[in-house]
Formats: structure tokens, C-alpha cells, sequence
């Protein structure tokens, strides 16, 4: 559809605060035909990324099927940093920078940290992740890989060496003394924008 295509390409560009009309004006469209069709900017913004969206819904819930904890959360990562370099304007839309706070989409992000936590534990019960590991740390891996991304689209290269050097820092036989204590970052309210910018201030736990 035009106007998705358009609002991914803005999004990336933009953030998913550009306005409106700018997604009006790429996808060749007058505002009141975006607007016909995606009343609110939480419409466009779920109908941009739904198949992204989706995809990390469909990436966890095979993580916690898969027998080896390891290579579920593994795979996980992967599948998210991959989204993260495909789409550029996805990383916001993924840790919930939507506009609205319904109780329905409250108890989704909810229920994804808890499925989450639950893989982590499995995944440390099993000695393959690290004791200290904290959900934070995935959120600063997002964040980390985000950079890289922004500054070098169109390197994968980079963006495979950065993911594969986090994931070995989370393996169990990494930890070789204490480390700082976590951040108090929450995946469903990172500070990110398309272009890595701040956005919204971190949820304190």
C-alpha cells in the first residue's frame, strides 16, 4: 500500500512524530485521505510496523518453545537487531512509542516482559546466561545497535559483529567479575528515535 510505504520511509527519515502531512505528501495523497484511512497517527504507526510488530510477537514465542533456552533468546536478539536494520523507524515502534495507553496495549507489553523474563530465567537456569544478566541489558543492546545502524545503514557486516559480540558478553562463561549495577531502563519506554535521538525519559523501575 502507498501510504504504508511512504510512512515507513518518513519514519525512518523522521521519527514516527513526523507529521502527518509529510507521510501525505511522499505517498502522493491528500491529508484527508490519510486521515480517512488512518484516523489517528497509533493507527498508522501499528499499520506501518504490523508485520515487524508481528514478527517479534511470532520470534518470542518461539524462543520460549525452542528445547535450548540459549538458542531461543539467541535468536531473539537476532531477529530484533535484523528488524532494527531493515526498517529504520521500527526500534520506536517496537518498544511501545505509541501515542496511546490502553489498557489492551498496556497488557501486551506486559505480557511480553513477563514471557521475556521467563526465557531469561530459563536461559540462566540452563547456565548458558549469565546470573547478573538484567532486562535492561537488552535494552541498552537495542539502543547500542541502533546507533550502529543509523550510522552505517547499509553496513550489515558491522551490524552481525556487534550483535554476535553483545550476545557472547551475555553468555554465562563471560562473566568474569561484578559489574556495574543495571540501568533502570524499560524496554517498553527506551528513549528512541529513528535517527537515535532522544525521545521519551526512561521509566524508572
Amino acid at each position: 500500500m502507498r501510504i504504508l510505504s511512504a510512512a515507513r520511509v518518513v519514519f525512518a527519515e523522521h521519527g514516527i512524530d513526523a507529521p502527518m502531512a509529510t507521510v501525505a505528501r511522499r505517498a502522493g495523497v491528500g491529508v484527508a485521505t490519510l486521515y480517512r484511512r488512518f484516523p489517528t497517527r497509533d493507527a498508522l504507526v501499528r499499520a506501518t510496523f504490523a508485520h515487524q510488530t508481528d514478527t517479534c510477537a511470532q520470534a518470542l514465542t518461539e524462543a520460549l518453545a525452542e528445547p535450548d533456552p540459549w538458542q531461543g533468546f539467541q535468536r531473539l536478539v537476532e531477529t530484533v537487531c535484523e528488524l532494527q536494520r531493515e526498517e529504520r523507524g521500527f526500534p520506536a515502534a517496537f518498544v511501545a512509542a505509541f501515542p496511546d495507553t490502553t489498557r489492551e496495549h498496556t497488557r501486551v507489553c506486559e505480557q511480553a516482559e513477563r514471557d521475556f523474563m521467563a526465557l531469561v530465567r530459563r536461559a540462566q537456569a540452563a547456565g548458558a546466561l549469565r546470573a547478573d544478566f538484567h532486562p535492561s541489558d537488552l535494552a541498552v543492546a537495542l539502543l547500542s545497535h541502533c546507533g550502529l545502524v543509523t550510522a552505517l545503514p547499509g553496513d550489515r557486516a558491522a551490524s552481525r559483529r556487534l550483535v554476535a559480540y553483545l550476545l557472547q558478553s551475555f553468555r554465562a562463561e563471560a562473566a568474569h567479575g561484578a559489574l556495574p549495577a543495571p540501568s533502570a531502563l524499560l524496554l517498553r519506554s527506551l528513549p528512541l528515535a529513528a535517527d537515535g535521538s532522544q525521545g521519551q525519559q526512561p521509566s524508572r523501575a
